[in-house]
């Protein structure tokens, strides 16, 4: 029952990206666009951001690891176009250990899940006394679930939207060219592509019963990241 529920978003999804690549292909976009001012961009800084640094860094490709931050760029640019109201602390602890499990893969253990223990994991090292890390972690579990809705999970939400935007391109319209040229010259996508679709088929093949196997046989994921309007 619970594959059936995720069926009609991701339904949703796919035809909303095929309407957005049509529009991008015809030069339509919206009147307005997210965008941030990188240089004036303040990045939260606490014990637990930097032992998710660290975490991040030390686990993932230099490729997974720039992805997890352009994640927490387009998410806080959409959040800012939509008027969202996110924790920004715990936002960038959950684009760090977002990914944290997908390129080593758990048997039968979906990637979100084992990201998610991770991140609660971290705020009890630091001793996490405002409960960030928990609302990191619900992002992290929640972000490969289609539909999310961004008032009650905008942490999620914008999670899986900023990822979307940089994996398939999906939402790309919805912000500035310039603004995400100016992330890729920033964090550059070594080969993001190519390296992100084999990683979710070998999730997929890992936990055939889990969300990101649902997502690959239903929407084809990994085709259409490698079909997505980035050169790499």
């Amino acid at each position: 029952m619970e594959r059936v529920r995720l069926l009609a978003p991701i339904l949703r999804t796919t035809v909303q990206y095929t309407a957005g690549r049509l529009r991008l292909a015809l030069g339509l976009r919206p009147a307005r666009q997210g965008t941030l001012d990188l240089d004036r961009l303040v990045w939260p800084d606490s014990a637990l951001v930097r032992r998710a640094t660290e975490c991040c860094r030390e686990t993932l490709s230099a490729s997974m690891v720039n992805h997890s931050y352009r994640t927490f760029i387009f998410g806080l640019a959409l959040a800012e176009l939509e008027q969202v109201r996110v924790d920004h602390e715990a936002l960038l602890v959950a684009a760090l250990m977002h990914d944290i499990a997908l390129e080593t893969p758990t048997p039968r253990r979906c990637f979100a899940v084992v990201g998610a223990e991770r991140t609660l994991a971290l705020g009890g090292e630091v001793g996490d006394v405002r409960a960030t890390s928990r609302t990191a972690a619900e992002a992290v579990c929640l972000h490969i679930t289609p539909g999310l809705d961004a008032a009650r999970h905008p942490a999620g939400f914008l999670i899986s939207a900023g990822a979307t935007i940089d994996l398939l391109g999906l939402r790309l319209w919805d912000v500035e060219p310039a603004f995400v040229a100016r992330v890729f010259e920033a964090y550059p996508r070594l080969g993001a592509k190519r390296h992100a679709a084999a990683c979710w088929r070998n999730e997929a093949r890992a936990v055939p019963g889990g969300r990101a196997a649902l997502i690959e046989r239903a929407a084809l994921f990994s085709v259409f990241v490698r079909l997505a309007p980035f050169a790499e």
